[in-house]
């Protein structure tokens, strides 16, 4: 929970940033996300070890669809599990997808929204971890946070292998 932590104490030393956070069951993050991801104008950058919550790839397809760069940095087991749910979203124009090589898991459930807001957690992408488990999702807009999860995205990304 350091991750909390640096994001709570970063939270109190930007005036202008905020902090929410939301929790499942209680609150329907499926419905939370899809409403990010359909603000986003210009790129999402997604790093999620499970992808298979049909109302999250269907909102992340409308966004590719108006224009939005959806880059994708998925875990291969979880892809390998999944990849007929998903399949349709990572062969429209503007979506590129990544697996990361075989080895430890890649387990982040974060994207950023248009380089200026970030969701992190401990909700999977899918339709049990969005709206049955005990699972948290965090967004930010401190500076700091979302660079610093662009940098580190932009690290794995280069790293993945480009989906089959």
């Amino acid at each position: 929970m350091r991750w909390l932590a640096l994001l709570l104490a970063l939270g109190a030393c930007a005036e202008a940033a905020t902090l929410e956070i939301h929790y499942a069951p209680a609150e329907n993050l499926e419905a939370i996300d899809v409403a990010a991801i359909e603000n986003a104008e210009t790129a999402i950058d997604m790093a999620a070890y499970v992808l298979s919550d049909a109302a999250v790839i269907e909102a992340l397809g409308d966004a590719a669809d108006r224009g939005v760069a959806v880059r994708l940095y998925l875990d291969r087991a979880q892809y390998e599990g999944h990849a007929q749910a998903i399949a349709d979203l990572i062969g429209r124009p503007g979506v590129e997808a990544r697996i990361k090589p075989s080895g430890v898991l890649m387990h982040l459930k974060a994207y950023a929204v248009d380089g200026v807001r970030l969701r992190t957690g401990s909700g999977n992408f899918s339709r049990s971890g969005l709206s049955a488990q005990d699972n948290d999702a965090l967004f930010t807009d401190d500076v700091s946070t979302v660079n610093r999860f662009e940098r580190d995205f932009e690290r794995i990304f280069d790293e993945g292998a480009p989906a089959p």
